[in-house]
């Protein structure tokens, strides 16, 4: 990597300098060669003339994996700095999401736009030395009439973490209103519009379905439940190897954010991790035996409410997984660690145990196109951390506090990609109507139901919804010997609700999407493992904070124990 911006800020080498913020490297994406890999940087310190000026703010690196230099006797070159490109590119994405290759090598997915190298009607590679900043251009990406990611007025995006099929031909991403707290996924296929010079992303499909063969919970007679694997997308993060389904985040378990593979022509889905307790950024190796995923499992930070195996995602009903999701972090501190895993099975192992706890893994990973190794950023936790929290200072050259990584596998021979053809714009979602918003997703209707284990047992389930029947208010479920693995028996009580509560900052009304929840549980654990997972007397309450800005603030408590170890939650403002 460029070397670390002097303390003085002011750099004096001529291919610019890496900024030592926290983040300054960004994220790696991968290249259809080996040999390289994407990262997004911040450059800092750079002249206000001359050659080197234009080594500043975020960019994009190609960078060798294998301790070569490219001509100008570095291993990086700078693919962006320089580059031409219009208003409409958002240098703020540079860094992440991650820039992706297409498969013709010759054009690569950076920002919200696409860069492509060569003249006179010639195309070159990005590492190729006839690729210079002159003859290189980035073209953006539209969709609704404007820029990907581009914010409307009431600041909406217009996009996000939008992600490269391996077919090169189609992009997933999302929408996310953080006012409702409501994320849609899309997908849709990239097309060169040549009257208005740009790319435009035509022929999409909301990946949601209202029927109920793509819901999580399926109503049966009117009296049972059944647990449904499909259209389980949630956000978006990215695709398999071969391009026919997507990644995305779904529970498996109660309280576990997981993994999952949705085709994109049925529906159909399956788990890729298994009690990763949190995870999304992840990617598959490119010849699709693999994937490098990033757990908080391991961490200790969610066992308390995430660590107990076998409880089915019924309470996920009453909204808890943004609520999940936002105890991950802390501040600038991260929780995530790599997880090599066998998509086939969801199990696997944390490839850097024993590493530096306070350098937390950073997203997303990116595997060589050979499927040897993986690539993934590291950031240092401090900043905005009070004292109590903030590490040792970084050791890093410069004393940089991002560092990339990569994690070789030398029992992996070198293998090709999967290999990829563009797959039906047709997919089991809703076909995207511009003028009309998307048909939402109802709730289980209110009532009491019984979901029987596929082992053995049997809950009993009591959903209470608000007087639209749009919004579930509560989760009951009363657990007697259930088990769907036949290994965890679960007994007891669970029940998740929404409510208000002042000192917490919700909402008032418990039907606003920025409701507060509170769990109450009292269940016990046996067979394979044995534990509890119980609330105090006034039960566990989170507020909107932890959602909006990873701000831990809890009222109440809530206690993990499993195989005689005891896990309790983070302290408030952590």
């Amino acid at each position: 990597m460029p070397p670390t911006v002097p303390e003085d800020g002011t750099c004096a080498h001529p291919t610019g300098c890496v900024s030592a913020d926290w983040s300054g490297i960004g994220t790696p994406g991968p290249t259809r060669d080996p040999k390289y890999v994407f990262v997004g940087i911040t450059y800092a310190g750079a002249p206000d003339s001359g050659p080197a000026s234009v080594y500043r703010g975020n960019q994009v690196l190609v960078v060798h994996t294998d301790g070569r230099t490219f001509p100008n006797g570095e291993a990086w070159k700078c693919v962006t700095c320089g580059v031409s490109y219009g208003s409409e590119i958002d240098t703020s994405q540079l860094v992440y999401p991650p820039a992706n290759e297409f498969p013709d090598h010759k054009r690569v997915l950076v920002s919200n736009g696409i860069l492509q190298c060569g003249d006179d009607g010639a195309s070159y590679a990005v590492t190729d030395p006839r690729c210079t900043p002159a003859n290189t251009r980035i073209t953006p990406i539209y969709w609704n009439g404007r820029p990907l990611f581009e914010p409307d007025k009431d600041g909406i995006n217009n996009g996000r973490e939008w992600r490269l099929s391996p077919d090169g031909v189609h992009l997933v991403w999302d929408v996310l209103d953080f006012r409702a707290l409501d994320e849609i996924p899309y997908v849709g296929r990239i097309a060169y519009d040549k009257q208005q010079r740009r790319y435009e992303l035509t022929k999409v499909s909301v990946l949601t379905n209202p029927s109920s063969a793509y819901q999580p919970l399926v109503v049966e007679d009117g009296k049972r439940l059944r647990l449904n694997h499909a259209g389980m997308v949630g956000e978006p993060r990215g695709f398999t190897a071969d391009g026919r389904a997507t990644l995305g985040i779904q529970s498996v378990n109660s309280d576990s954010m997981d993994g999952w593979a949705t085709d994109l022509a049925t529906g159909a889905s399956r788990p890729v991790t298994r009690q990763a307790h949190y995870t999304d950024p992840m990617a598959m190796s490119p010849n699709g035996k693999w994937l490098l995923a990033e757990e908080v499992n391991g961490s200790g930070r969610l066992d308390f409410i995430s660590g107990m195996p076998g409880i089915p995602p019924l309470t996920t009903q009453t909204g808890t997984a943004s609520y999940v999701a936002g105890i991950r972090n802390e501040g600038n501190r991260r929780y995530f660690s790599p997880w090599l895993v066998d998509p086939k099975t969801g199990h696997g192992f944390r490839i850097n145990a024993g590493s530096d706890r306070n350098w937390n893994i950073a997203a997303d990973p990116a595997w060589l196109a050979d499927s040897t190794a993986v690539v993934y950023t590291e950031n240092l936790a401090f900043g905005a951390n009070p004292k109590p929290h903030r590490c040792a200072d970084s050791t890093e050259p410069g004393g940089r506090n991002s560092r990339l990584m990569i994690a070789r596998f030398p029992d992996f021979k070198p293998t090709a990609p999967v290999a990829t053809a563009p797959v039906s714009d047709k997919t089991w979602g809703q076909p995207y109507d511009p003028d009309k918003a998307p048909e939402r997703v109802k709730p289980v209707p209110a009532g009491t139901y019984t979901l029987r284990g596929k082992a053995q047992g049997s809950a009993t389930v009591r959903i209470t919804n608000d007087s639209a029947g749009a919004q579930t208010l509560s989760t009951a479920v009363d657990y007697r010997d259930y088990s769907d693995d036949g290994t965890n028996i679960i007994n007891g009580t669970e029940k998740v609700e929404r409510v208000s509560n002042a000192s917490l900052g919700c909402t008032p009304g418990t039907a606003s999407a920025l409701a507060c929840v509170t769990w109450t549980e009292d269940l016990k654990l046996s067979g394979r493992h044995t534990g509890t997972k119980r609330t105090g007397p006034d039960g566990f309450t989170l507020g909107p904070s932890v959602m909006l800005r990873n701000d831990f603030q809890a009222v109440g408590t809530l206690t993990t124990t499993i195989d005689g170890t005891t896990y309790r939650q983070p302290a408030n403002g952590s």
